[in-house]
């Protein structure tokens, strides 16, 4: 009997985590990254922010280098003249813009219309230059997306998610998501995204219940506070130091209340659409993506580290960052349809849709 019940618990589980699944997996760590974080900060302090731009390729390359599946790593090639050049273009043109602002204030605000307008072909821009930075076994990824896709997914979902005071968020959520997921490829193969809305509004649920509840409460204490303030405001008691000191206490906590009670529900509502989005992504047709991220856990990472960041005066930033990478990377995973050695093998033949050469002379990263 007991071997009958082994055997099935087995058969379960072979069913539930097949063969061809593959979780990505994480092999740095926050002592091994520290040495990289420190150069970064330290050097970008002494050129003024102008090493910055390599900072970023340091850091990409280690936590790229370090992120890995079937064995293989991913490799990111961007060079930090590419990031600057972007950068500096950029900053020009912040530069010309509040010059123009002050001494011709209608051309300040035509510039200031230019680059929203220009914000959708800058993401498309940004987008396409981390793709094609990325490899993995040495097979580009590429990203194909339009700046009318952009235009939608980056002004017109952020501008209608805080006109409906967040109530349309999720449609935001899928519009940007299936952008990017579908209009990436990785050699001359594409992936799909098509989350569903209702998948997406059960994690948005949690985060508006949470927010919902979080303000009730907040509305609660200062209620029973209020005759107090009320008396303060208008005189009618002879407020002490001490009475000072607890409104000021009590409006500061309150505040930090406000902004944690968003926090928390936005860092709910991420995990929660992630593992929505990604479990919804496909590769070249068949092969399914999955994220299945705790979004309580996810949550907890994220403040703890921040808290741990602060009280350490971001000396322990590598070790945070190195956390959640591997805990993302660790519910992370891929179910291959088929020979997965043949099918990599395939996609290595056919070569990428892009080469390296092209990053040489066009390629840019603005930020964005």
């Amino acid at each position: 009997m007991v071997v009958a019940e082994t055997a099935s618990m087995q058969g379960t589980l072979t069913q539930r985590v097949p063969d061809n699944f593959h979780r990505l997996s994480f092999t740095g760590s926050g002592k091994e990254y520290f040495g990289i974080w420190i150069v970064n900060v330290l050097l970008t302090i002494i050129t003024l922010g102008i090493y910055s731009a390599w900072a970023k390729v340091r850091r990409n390359r280690y936590f790229y280098g370090n992120t890995v599946l079937l064995g293989r790593a991913f490799e990111y090639h961007a060079k930090g003249k590419q990031i600057l050049i972007g950068r500096v273009i950029v900053f020009a043109y912040l530069i010309f813009y509040n010059v123009m602002l002050n001494v011709v204030p209608i051309a300040g605000i035509i510039l200031a219309l230019l680059l929203v307008a220009f914000v959708p072909w800058l993401v498309v821009r940004g987008l396409r230059f981390s793709a094609r930075v990325t490899s993995y076994r040495n097979v580009r990824f590429d990203f194909v997306g339009g700046v009318g896709g952009a235009f939608l997914a980056f002004i017109v979902g952020p501008v209608i998610s805080v006109l409906t005071l967040g109530i349309l968020v999720p449609l935001a959520s899928r519009w940007s998501y299936r952008y990017i997921g579908s209009n990436l490829r990785y050699g001359q193969r594409a992936f799909a995204t098509d989350p569903s809305v209702g998948a997406i509004y059960k994690s948005w649920f949690l985060s508006a219940a949470i927010i919902v509840a979080g303000l009730l409460i907040i509305a609660f204490i200062g209620f029973l506070n209020l005759a107090v303030i009320m008396s303060l405001f208008d005189g009618s008691i002879e407020a002490t130091l001490g009475m000072h000191v607890s409104m000021i206490a009590l409006f500061v906590i309150a505040y930090i209340a406000f902004l944690s009670i968003f926090g928390v529900a936005a860092l709910f509502y991420r995990a929660g659409v992630r593992n929505v989005a990604w479990s919804a992504t496909t590769f070249d047709g068949k092969h399914q993506l999955t994220s299945d991220l705790s979004r309580g856990r996810y949550a907890w990472i994220a403040i703890t580290n921040m808290i741990v960041t602060i009280f350490t005066l971001g000396l322990m930033r590598p070790w945070a960052a190195v956390r959640m990478a591997r805990y993302v990377n660790e519910h992370t995973g891929v179910h291959f349809e088929g020979n997965v050695g043949e099918m990599f093998d395939r996609i290595a033949q056919e070569g990428s849709a892009v080469g390296s050469e092209f990053m040489d002379f066009e390629g840019f990263d603005f930020g964005f």
